[in-house]
């Protein structure tokens, strides 16, 4: 996959693509990646990339020239360009796998008041939420977007790896433990330490279902789940006191 990037912060993307898992896929060439600093694209002394919106209004909005420009200049109408934006359609991991299947990528990192609408119109595909609320940096959502796709791609991680993460099924993860086996006076689960395999995948689906009812119930309300893991559900809820519709 290619991704590019246009920002003005170019400093903040450049320390992402240069460390840890990613690092390791721009290394292996299955990630390739180009930041562009659209204010390169200006032409006035002080380079400037934002004014005042028109109709009035606090802050400063994008201005179209020099994202048009920067645009052009890498061909993004043959990418699928993608503008993070509280606005947008909320980000999950479904919509990480469709993105992990594009040759292609591009992020508009916005900031102040948003981009002039219309390089909107003319270039975003999608407009993406990554939460309700709202951050200062567009380089920041555009970096969690991207880690989340990268990292679905075939060769980045193990595929054992992905299976059991939180959201890579209807359910959360269940808790890890490594060395030592006892630390400050709390101990890891016994069950871990048997080597009994049925029992220890037993009590993994279990922790997961506890984890995914305590913490985000709404998963559970859409989940397909198989026989074996719908009965634990069951027996999980009637021992913590909780019907199957909920608390009691």
């Amino acid at each position: 996959m290619h991704i590019d990037i246009l920002t003005l912060f170019p400093d903040m993307i450049k320390s992402f693509f240069e460390n840890s898992i990613m690092a390791r896929a721009v290394e292996k060439g299955i990630i390739t990646y180009n930041i562009i600093n659209f204010r390169d694209f200006t032409f006035d002394n002080h380079h400037t990339c934002d004014d005042v919106p028109y109709g009035g209004g606090a802050g400063m909005v994008l201005k179209p020239e020099p994202l048009y420009l920067a645009l052009n200049s890498i061909d993004a109408a043959k990418s699928r360009v993608i503008f993070p934006t509280p606005s947008g359609k909320l980000f999950n991991q479904e919509y990480a796998k469709q993105l992990s299947n594009e040759d292609r990528l591009t992020f508009i990192c916005g900031h102040y008041e948003g981009l002039d609408q219309r390089v909107i119109d003319e270039w975003v595909d999608d407009e993406i939420s990554i939460g309700d609320y709202v951050l200062t940096s567009g380089e920041t959502s555009s970096i969690v977007i991207i880690d989340a796709i990268f990292r679905l791609i075939d060769g980045v991680i193990s595929k054992e790896s992905l299976e059991d993460e939180s959201f890579s099924s209807p359910l959360l993860e269940y808790p890890q433990y490594t060395r030592p086996e006892r630390y400050c006076k709390k101990n890891v689960p016994e069950v871990l330490l048997s080597g009994h395999h049925e029992r220890i995948a037993t009590w993994r689906v279990f922790q997961r279902l506890e984890k995914t009812m305590l913490s985000r119930p709404e998963v559970l309300t859409n989940a397909s789940l198989d026989v074996e893991s719908r009965k634990k559900f069951i027996e999980l809820l009637d021992n913590k006191g909780f019907g199957e519709n909920g608390l009691n």
